[in-house]
């Protein structure tokens, strides 16, 4: 029998089982270091990767599982630039860490125009390969947003905590349309830690930290 499929309790209709508590708190754990600036928060994020692959893979979401790849590579690259900054992007504080900076204006509106086109793209990808879908274009913006913010992390930009509070409002949405209570709790504890995060750093990026 598969562990991870074992059910801890009930909410509702829906069952919460331990891969699902797993990944919720390796979740919560990697943006909780991710937001104090600390460099561990890659190693954490490996692991949630797996467990979301596992996740995905316990629940026969295809769709988002084939898209773990691409985070874990995004992970690993953000490990690599976050302690291998070139001499002109080195922390005030930490010359061995990457400091906080911030996008342009022209480059925030591309990056914005370019996730809605690859979400309408990958929605109707979903739409097709799989109708029972109940939601393929909201998945997919979800998705993408997600994907954004990784990569906006990895960079240590401080607009990721805008998209990560974006996508925290769109899966409390997605979870509550399909009576989902469970997610739905641990989405606003993502939210609250954004929050958090957004204001601390702004603090590193003024600081040159």
């Amino acid at each position: 029998m598969d562990w991870t499929g074992t059910i801890l309790f009930n909410m509702g209709p829906y069952p919460v089982m331990v891969i699902d508590l797993i990944t919720s708190l390796l979740g919560l754990s990697c943006v909780f270091l991710a937001g104090r600036n600390s460099k561990y928060n890659f190693w954490v994020g490996y692991l949630y990767t797996l467990a979301l692959f596992l996740l995905f893979w316990n629940n026969k979401l295809y769709a988002s599982l084939l898209l773990q790849p691409i985070s874990l590579a995004i992970n690993v690259i953000g490990h690599w630039r976050w302690t291998h900054p070139a001499p002109v992007e080195e922390s005030s504080e930490d010359p061995s860490a990457l400091r906080v900076s911030m996008l342009s204006n022209p480059e925030r509106v591309i990056l914005v125009l370019l996730m809605f086109v690859v979400a309408a793209l990958w929605g109707w990808t979903l739409d097709t390969l799989f109708p029972e879908d109940p939601h393929p274009y909201l998945d997919s913006c979800v998705t993408m947003s997600i994907l954004l913010a990784q990569l906006l992390s990895a960079m240590k930009k401080w607009e990721c905590w805008f998209v990560w509070l974006f996508v925290n409002l769109s899966q409390i949405a997605l979870h509550l349309s399909v009576g989902n209570v469970f997610m739905p709790v641990v989405c606003s504890l993502y939210l609250i830690n954004g929050l958090v995060s957004l204001w601390h750093w702004y603090n590193l990026y003024r600081r040159k930290a």
